[in-house]
């Protein structure tokens, strides 16, 4: 298995962690960012970490957007408990927008062989709609900022002397 296969392949078994955690039987783009955020890799870091998004970070962001999202259709979880979830398959599949993130994070790069966690953070923070991009809003986090800062950390990676261009 290449580099590249061993990275992806750790970063999917995070992601379905967080999904089993979750309850869910798909492994969605919430849980990529969730992955991605408990993972020491310098770009993500440098990315998520100043903004306050480290795992519990990402959490609280992703459940208030989950009780804001209640709120809209009158349901508030202070005033109703939520029945227990269903237990999750052993291993949650591939959900529709976790596709369309690795999608992004793949067409972002020339060569599969340049792939990197944070480029899969980048397909995850494009998304223009989704939960991701919700609770980031209602966390009053912009998004299209991070989105600069995660390519301005992958062109300074790419520089032999990993030096700041001009």
């Amino acid at each position: 298995m290449s580099a590249v296969d061993e990275l992806l392949a750790a970063v999917l078994a995070a992601a379905e962690d967080e999904a089993r955690h979750d309850s869910s039987p798909t492994v969605e783009a919430r849980h990529l960012l969730l992955a991605l955020a408990g993972e020491p890799e310098a770009i993500t870091q440098a990315v998520l970490g100043p903004v306050g998004l480290d795992h519990q970070g990402v959490r609280a962001a992703l459940d208030r957007e989950f009780e804001h999202s209640l709120s809209t259709v009158g349901f508030s979880p202070a005033t109703y408990a939520l029945p227990r979830p269903s237990a999750s398959p052993d291993h949650p599949r591939l959900g529709s927008s976790a596709k369309l993130a690795l999608e992004r994070g793949f067409a972002s790069v020339a060569r599969k062989k340049d792939l990197r966690q944070a480029h899969v953070l980048l397909g995850v923070l494009r998304a223009e709609v989704g939960s991701v991009a919700r609770a980031l809003s209602l966390a009053g986090i912009d998004r299209s900022a991070l989105v600069d800062r995660v390519r301005e950390g992958l062109a300074r990676s790419e520089r032999p002397d990993g030096e700041e261009a001009p």
